[in-house]
């Protein structure tokens, strides 16, 4: 099977996976997981130097979700790649289960607990800074909301990766123009939000955040320019891959029925069906 589809059918099935997981344990960010799941496949499966059987390798590329909340496809990436095994998926969000409705860092593969929006960019800071000091290669990427931007901190971490020239730090904003109570526009207009970033001294690069052939092209290239840290804009849907919850703002944190369940299970088992 040639690279390009096997990252897309991993998608698919990554999505099957938290979509199971979510609808059992009757919690969870569904729409945000189905929108930045092609984003984790890239890195995870084609873009980052990891080793799941040393999760703590020192050369080991950082990856840190800013967007806490959006774990479900996280959690799925990490038992899909062997991190931890892919049983313990359906203890998510049981009493003392690991697996808990934010990233922790009690989970192989897990930088460090995020939940908390506007956080992770600057702990992503100081990581590709200490990377810097200790004359490493690895690169840092972290994954942000387009909601999480209204954060005062997202800005200060900015200004610091670009004042000491991080080009070893990658943010990737999962664009899908939607937040919990409505969408960015509405709730909070961050536009032109390219052109901030630029003029916060990185180096910008658009994407289809749902194309995979474009963010394994996009992602494999950065950083794009010395001295700079590079933020991809990543357009994406909210809820992609189902029908019904796709640019639904409902789908947020919302748990399918079993009816609904049922059809977002067939919905993706046909798109599997094309890479057959």
């Amino acid at each position: 099977m040639e690279e390009s589809t096997f990252l897309k059918r991993k998608a698919i099935e990554i999505r099957m996976d938290f979509v199971k997981m979510i609808y059992e344990a009757g919690t969870g960010h569904t729409g945000s997981s189905l929108s930045n799941t092609d984003i984790l496949v890239a890195l995870f499966y084609k873009v980052m130097n990891l080793d799941p059987k040393n999760p703590k390798w020192g050369e080991r590329d950082r990856y840190v979700q800013s967007k806490g909340h959006a774990v479900e496809s996280y959690w799925a990436v990490l038992a899909d790649k062997g991190f931890f095994p892919k049983e313990e998926l359906k203890t998510y969000s049981q009493f003392q289960s690991r697996l808990i409705g934010h990233p922790n860092n009690k989970v192989p593969g897990v930088e460090v607990n995020t939940g908390a929006l506007g956080h992770g960019l600057a702990v992503s800071v100081g990581m590709a800074l200490a990377a810097k000091k200790d004359s490493k290669s690895y690169r840092v990427f972290t994954l942000m909301g387009d909601g999480e931007q209204a954060e005062g901190s997202i800005w200060e971490a900015a200004m610091a990766g670009a004042h000491y020239k991080l080009d070893n730090l990658v943010g990737i904003i999962d664009r899908n123009r939607l937040q919990i109570t409505g969408s960015t526009d509405d709730v909070l207009s961050n536009e032109p939000l390219d052109e901030k970033w630029r003029s916060f001294g990185w180096e910008v690069i658009e994407v289809d955040g749902n194309d995979m052939d474009q963010l394994v092209d996009v992602l494999s290239e950065t950083p794009r320019v010395t001295g700079k840290p590079t933020l991809v804009l990543a357009n994406t849907l909210k809820g992609k891959g189902i029908s019904f919850a796709e640019n639904t703002v409902g789908w947020h944190h919302h748990v399918p029925t079993k009816a609904e369940f049922d059809q977002a299970m067939d919905e993706l088992s046909k798109q599997l069906e094309v890479f057959v």
